[in-house]
């Protein structure tokens, strides 16, 4: 009898389920929070995307200047509805083209060191008398001009399993778009040509 009590229990396999879950649990449950985690930040920024695109548009309109706030409140309240506790912070920069979004204003190299050095010439697109890497000029600009409008975004992660990798427990991201806008008055653009410092 003893003996079979012994075979018994050998062979008795209750409960190792329950230990095998206990195992596998805290592994299946931190890769469920990271792909909710991950599921979140991507619906949050495709919601963004369509937010700055539709301010942008707007933005592009003769009088939209006045109603910049209003457009950016817009931005703020479209995020909030998903992330509650996110800081935006708005952006918008003046080109007079596509093509010089982002670019460096011009300049005579004259001893070819690739840098805007004292006395060389250059042209001065954002009217602010000195040379910038960057020749875009803050606001909305002008009638045809091409607007760059960024929005960062930084909200606590609502499942901050990212925290054991290291990661932060805010989660940042910023969205762009580029649109012109309507022509609907006579731009003023006037480049000045001046020497570098």
């Amino acid at each position: 009898m003893m003996e079979r009590a012994n075979l018994l229990a050998i062979g008795d396999e209750s409960g190792a389920s329950a230990v095998e879950f206990a195992l596998v649990a805290p592994v299946l449950l931190m890769a469920m929070m990271g792909l909710f985690d991950l599921g979140y930040n991507v619906y949050t920024a495709t919601l963004l995307e369509g937010a700055i695109q539709k301010a942008a548009r707007d933005s592009t309109i003769e009088g939209s200047v006045s109603k910049t706030s209003t457009l950016d409140g817009r931005v703020t309240d479209m995020v909030r509805n998903i992330a509650p506790q996110a800081q935006l912070t708005f952006k918008r920069t003046a080109y007079a083209s596509f093509s010089d979004v982002g670019k460096p204003e011009d300049f005579t190299d004259v001893n070819n060191d690739g840098m805007c050095d004292a006395g060389e010439p250059f042209e001065d697109a954002n009217g602010n008398g000195v040379w910038d890497a960057d020749q875009g000029k803050a606001g909305s600009g002008g009638a045809r001009d091409a607007v760059l409008y960024e929005v960062k975004v930084t909200y606590p992660r609502p499942f901050p399993v990212t925290a054991i990798f290291g990661m932060s427990a805010d989660y940042a991201m910023t969205s762009r778009t580029v649109l012109r806008n309507q022509p609907y008055n006579v731009s003023e653009k006037t480049v000045k040509v001046l020497n570098c410092p």
